[in-house]
């Protein structure tokens, strides 16, 4: 049975950084085939994208919102998954999920109904 885990979250000033972790136990978060990601949700809005690898090349995709400030990576020994977030923003604030899902396109998507697992989330609060 596939178990998602996060950890990480909390409260931080704008400008401030976070490093969220999602430990998988029960899958092997470098499995072919499949695509691992990140995704956020504050009440009222939809579930967001934020970010994914797509674990048959490692190529990784971002939101708009969050290029060139979040940073996806996984630890394959930990088999552990990692969101490193740099210069946060009040919007950033949300509940933080980790997902794995199988890939069914030659690239991961921001898409949450392309992912079957998911962990309970993480609360991040950005505010002064």
């Amino acid at each position: 049975q596939v178990h998602l885990v996060e950890s990480g979250g909390g409260l931080v000033q704008p400008g401030g950084s976070l490093r969220l972790s999602c430990v998988a136990s029960g899958f092997n978060l470098n499995l072919d085939n499949y695509a691992i990601g990140w995704f956020r949700q504050t009440p009222g809005q939809e579930r967001e994208g934020v970010s994914c690898i797509n674990n048959n090349d490692g190529s990784t995709n971002y939101a708009d919102s969050v290029k060139g400030r979040f940073t996806i990576s996984r630890d394959n020994a930990k088999n552990t998954m990692y969101l490193q977030m740099n210069s946060l923003k009040p919007e950033d604030t949300g509940v933080y999920s980790c997902a794995a899902g199988s890939l069914l396109w030659s690239v991961c998507v921001l898409v949450d109904n392309s992912y079957d697992d998911w962990g309970q989330g993480t609360q991040v609060s950005v505010s002064s």
